[in-house]
């Protein structure tokens, strides 16, 4: 490093060892501080650029850079598969990481199998050992909960979204209110069914995500509380994928005559509505969703599909980033950043 200097001009008597007796460290320590190395106090790392500036071992430029933070590393683990809103959100976060940079924040995306707790656990704690926030749809198991609790010893930070993991040292969930979406959800299908009796039925992700439990609950308990002339028929599991809601909705359809109304707690609704089609009753049978994609948008226009909950996408990324910085500063983790809402959306009312 000395040599560097002297190749651009500077005094050959200021050295690392000048800076680090002015600063009182090693000169081991002047060398890891000075190449953005980690495990240095940051009250050391200031005496130590300090020393650097008042010496004028540094030019401007070169002290600049030093003094600027390690940009904030961000990893969104989500699902893969045919869930077209997961896919679209890890778009987003592809276009977020050029948008960001210029912040000094680095992010990115990857898509793990959805839902193997073990898979989720050994994809957490490897990218634990080189980021500083993690954000991802958790699965409610213990494994999963205490890799977080894990990570968190490591001060590294995770944030669920879209569903939450309950008793863990996550630092904040980024999602809807799953109670209240099954309930908007329950309210709306038992209102466009009016007054005919009939079944209905739930197509879920999965179980183990505490986001499609909970929104099953809240439907169910709204149908007892406001439409007693509706009966829940089961909840069938489609793993977010569009072939398997199509299987699931069609042994429905067949075994039912009297179904009236479908909802579709996960993604992949366009299997559901192929179902609905196929049967002739895409237009009598009220199917309520998640998700505003462009499939589930044509699925809204040609009437098949009559409502959508939706989390906004871009607000869900930033919200993260916001979050990560809160923590990343000593802040509480949601100062200034809004709860997300649920968007209903129709096809009378399409953004």
């Amino acid at each position: 490093m000395e040599n560097s200097h002297k190749r651009r001009g500077m005094s050959p008597r200021i050295g690392i060892a000048d800076v680090a007796r002015q600063a009182g460290v090693s000169t081991a320590t002047v060398d890891r501080v000075l190449n953005h190395r980690p495990g240095v106090r940051p009250a050391t790392v200031q005496a130590v650029l300090k020393a650097a500036a008042g010496l004028g071992y540094l030019p401007q430029d070169d002290l600049y850079k030093a003094l600027r933070p390690q940009p904030m590393r961000l990893v969104f683990l989500l699902p893969a598969g045919t869930n077209r809103y997961l896919n679209m959100l890890g778009d987003y976060v592809d276009v977020a990481r050029e948008q960001l940079e210029p912040f000094n924040v680095q992010c990115r995306c990857r898509h793990i199998e959805g839902f193997n707790p073990q898979v989720l656990v050994d994809n957490l704690l490897r990218e634990g050992r080189r980021a500083d926030g993690i954000a991802f749809m958790a699965l409610e198991h213990p494994l999963v909960r205490e890799a977080v609790n894990t990570l968190a010893e490591k001060n590294v930070h995770t944030i669920t979204l879209i569903s939450d993991l309950s008793s863990s040292r996550r630092a904040a969930y980024v999602g809807l209110d799953n109670r209240a979406a099954g309930r908007t959800a329950g309210l709306l299908l038992g209102r466009f069914i009016g007054p005919r009796a009939g079944k209905v039925a739930m197509i879920a992700g999965s179980r183990h995500y505490r986001g499609h439990e909970e929104r099953e609950m809240g439907f169910q308990h709204i149908l007892e509380e406001k439409f007693p002339a509706l009966r829940m028929v089961g909840l069938r599991e489609g793993h977010d994928d569009a072939q398997t809601n199509y299987r699931q909705s069609r042994q429905l359809l067949d075994q039912y005559p009297d179904l009236v109304g479908i909802y579709n707690i996960g993604g992949a609704s366009d299997g559901v509505a192929q179902a609905l089609k196929e049967t002739g009753r895409d237009q009598s049978t009220v199917f309520i969703g998640h998700g505003l994609t462009p499939d589930t948008r044509a699925l809204l226009v040609d009437g098949s599909l009559d409502a959508i909950l939706n989390q906004n996408l871009h607000s869900t990324i930033t919200n993260s980033v916001r979050i990560f910085a809160n923590l990343r500063e000593g802040r509480e983790a949601m100062a200034g950043v809004e709860s997300m809402q649920i968007s209903v959306v129709l096809n009378e009312n399409l953004p």
